[in-house]
């Protein structure tokens, strides 16, 4: 059991947020950054609840850490012995490394120790061991890897799943749109998020035998389906959850990254490629940076893992440390909106319709 947190006191239940230390690729001074970051009331006055928080890892390394930036008793050290490496398999990872900080962090979160693990470590670790240790909620058969999109008019859309799943069977497809949903709903305030099926055109008579039944399925139920939608629907407007299977999931959010990254450095080429352009960016500056914190990823870091009993949330494994406490503002308000009760109950409601 870790030692008592530090409390940072608000109206509401306790939050607490344990962190992996050894996640990432810049850890574990990234992810201290980030903790000094959170411990302010700026931070916390996003969120209705008093947050508690606590860092998994290695003691001998991180005590000296902690303590040299003054904030020892302001977190409490959950001690482990052994670090998933990224290169790790998820296999080795569950069966021999017990003792690591994700293994350890998921079973505090088991215990009730605490009430959420954020990493930026091994994904397919983070999820192996996650399941294995915590389970999946009461009527969900796979956990799916939901990941947050900006769309247009500062909204954003809810995908899922990111990978976690390459497979799907349509009633693996209608759990996640059930969960989607209630994220949504729980962390966004959307009181009937739009749901739409990835597919390869709007008309029911396209796609995948599993893509057509789950369409129709989806058509029965209490959500507010909205029918197939494409890859070009996933920055508009029109639709709040679109769900896929993991492997077009996944192809999508990299194509994303992928795209982001030539649009930055041909934006930067192109405003530095002569004396003109470069009194032109000078000018623009203002609207520039604004469309440089839109669309910066750091701001959308944080893929919670959807299905499981216990709130888990991976962070990018590059992610600096605004990106890092944009991962544990996500677990904080799965808490603050009590998700899993959320989605079981949502759950529950449909099998019984």
């Amino acid at each position: 059991m870790p030692d008592p947190a530090y409390t940072n006191s608000a109206n509401g239940r306790d939050i607490r947020i344990l962190v992996d230390a050894h996640g990432g690729d810049a850890a574990p001074d990234m992810v201290l950054d980030a903790l000094e970051m959170v411990l302010t009331a700026k931070f916390a006055a996003q969120f209705s609840g008093s947050l508690t928080f606590g860092i998994v890892g290695q003691e001998e390394l991180l005590r000296p850490l902690l303590r040299e930036r003054g904030i020892e008793t302001k977190v409490s050290l959950v001690p482990s012995t052994d670090v998933v490496g990224m290169c790790d398999s998820p296999s080795h990872a569950l069966r021999r490394k017990k003792e690591s900080s994700i293994h350890v962090g998921a079973r505090m979160v088991r215990d009730g120790f605490w009430d959420a693990l954020v990493s930026a470590g091994n994904t397919g670790a983070l999820m192996a061991i996650s399941k294995v240790i915590l389970k999946t909620l009461p009527g969900i058969d796979r956990p799916a890897i939901a990941s947050m999109i900006p769309a247009v008019d500062d909204g954003c859309t809810l995908m899922l799943d990111a990978g976690a799943n390459s497979e799907c069977t349509s009633d693996h497809l209608i759990q996640f749109a059930i969960m989607g949903s209630c994220y949504m709903q729980a962390t966004e305030g959307l009181s009937a998020p739009r749901v739409g099926l990835l597919n390869i055109g709007s008309e029911d008579i396209k796609g995948t035998d599993v893509i057509k039944l789950t369409s129709a399925q989806l058509a029965e139920t209490d959500l507010n389906y909205i029918g197939n939608v494409e890859g070009t629907d996933l920055f508009g407007n029109d639709v709040d959850v679109v769900v896929c299977d993991g492997f077009v999931g996944n192809v999508a959010l990299k194509t994303m990254e992928g795209t982001a990254r030539f649009l930055a450095h041909s934006m930067r080429k192109e405003l530095t490629s002569s004396l003109v352009a470069k009194a032109g960016a000078l000018l623009s500056r203002s609207a520039l940076n604004r469309f440089k914190d839109r669309v910066n990823p750091g701001k959308y870091n944080g893929a919670p893992l959807l299905g499981l009993n216990g709130i888990v949330v991976k962070s990018h494994g590059g992610a600096d440390a605004e990106a890092f406490v944009s991962a544990v503002a996500v677990a904080c308000k799965e808490v603050d909106a009590n998700l899993l009760d959320r989605i079981t109950q949502s759950v529950q409601e449909m099998v019984e319709a």
